[in-house]
Order: structure tokens, then sequence, then C-alpha cells
């Protein structure tokens, strides 16, 4: 519930910057109240134990514990906590996680003020705020299959260029074999061709820049 000072906040951002920022920007309305800062996931599950915020605002990726670990230590601990994600990741991954950990909303950093403050007030008031089209994605993200472990390892051999043939050879199966795994994974992402089931495999977490 909110205090006499009105709705209590914590945030949580690697970034000072950002904190000073999203602090002035919410200042700015008499009912909310920054009451807590931290910058990274294990000071946030400090500081929500010390000051009992009613909404934490939480980046997703940062250094240490990241916001999507930190987010499941504190509903462990407090079932009820609400947390709202506010990031720059538009990863389907992160943004599947975050609502599957009991994300209260997910918003991205390029918010409006007027929308962050209603979200805040809407996870406060106990409901959800998911903008319609990080739920279009949720959505379609839903309907989709998942890939196999040995789908991914085709995929991925795919995003290195590879030919039916060598990824069979590097993975010991045959290249028929990789023939129906190449189908499936295409069908799975909803994708044309080769090109566009790696884009889709980046865009969803599946595969990594640099691994």
């Amino acid at each position: 519930m909110a205090h006499s000072g009105g709705i209590r906040i914590l945030l949580v951002d690697d970034h000072s910057v950002v904190r000073m920022g999203l602090a002035a920007v919410l200042s700015l309305d008499e009912g909310l109240l920054v009451v807590a800062e931290a910058e990274d996931g294990a000071q946030a599950i400090e500081k929500f134990r010390t000051e009992k915020p009613d909404v934490v605002l939480m980046d997703v990726r940062m250094p240490g514990m990241n916001g999507l670990d930190a987010l499941r230590a504190l509903r462990a601990a407090t079932p009820g906590v609400r947390v709202l994600m506010l990031t720059t990741s538009e990863l389907d991954e992160d943004i599947q996680q975050a609502i599957e950990a009991g994300a209260a909303g997910y918003l991205q950093k390029s918010v409006t003020r007027d929308e962050l403050v209603r979200a805040v007030r809407c996870v406060h008031a106990g409901g959800r705020y998911v903008p319609e089209a990080t739920a279009r994605r949720l959505a379609q993200l839903a309907k989709r299959r998942h890939l196999s472990h040995r789908e991914i390892e085709v995929l991925d051999g795919m995003r290195r260029g590879l030919s039916n043939r060598d990824i069979a050879l590097s993975l010991s199966i045959s290249e028929h074999t990789v023939k129906a795994h190449v189908k499936a994974v295409l069908q799975k992402l909803e994708s044309a061709d080769r090109a566009e089931a790696v884009a889709r495999g980046f865009e969803q977490g599946l595969l990594r820049v640099g691994e």
C-alpha cells in the first residue's frame, strides 16, 4: 500500500545517470516518491528488505546479479512484490523470462514520462502493464514451439554458414537428419530461409553474438 507520501519506489539500474534521470522524472508527480536506489540485483534485494518500497523499477541487464535473477529472488522471498522492468533490451527471451518470473510490467527506456507514471500506478494498484506491441510479441511467442537442443545446434551451424553436410559432420549425424532438423527449424521460427531463421534465432535469444 502507498504511504502518506505517495507510492514508494526503488530504482534499480547500474547507470547512475539513468537513476538520476528517472528520479527527476518521477519526482515531478507528487504521488510518487523514490525512497532508494540500487546499482545491481544483489543491492536491490538488500534495499528492498530495508526500505520496503511499494514498487520496484528495475533494469534487466546489469553486471553481477541481473534484473531477472533479482526478480526471481524477490518473488521467492515476497510473492506480492510489484516489479516493473524498465530496460533497453528488446530480446524476446528477456521479455518472456521477465513475465514468466512474475514481473508486473515490462517497459522500454524510450517510454514517455506519462506512460511511465501510468505504468507505475497500474502496477501499484495490482495490475499488469505490458505495452500493446510487447503483448503481441508475447502472444506470438506462445504460439511457437520451442526448439530442441539438437535443433539449436543445427541453427548454430546455419549461423556459421555451414552446409548441411558440414553440420552433419560436426554433429556426427547423417545429412538426411540435418535436412529434417533444418526444415523443423524453419517451420518453428516461421522463416522463409536460413538467413531469416538465424535472424529470428538472435531475436529470441537462441543465438548470441560472439558465441
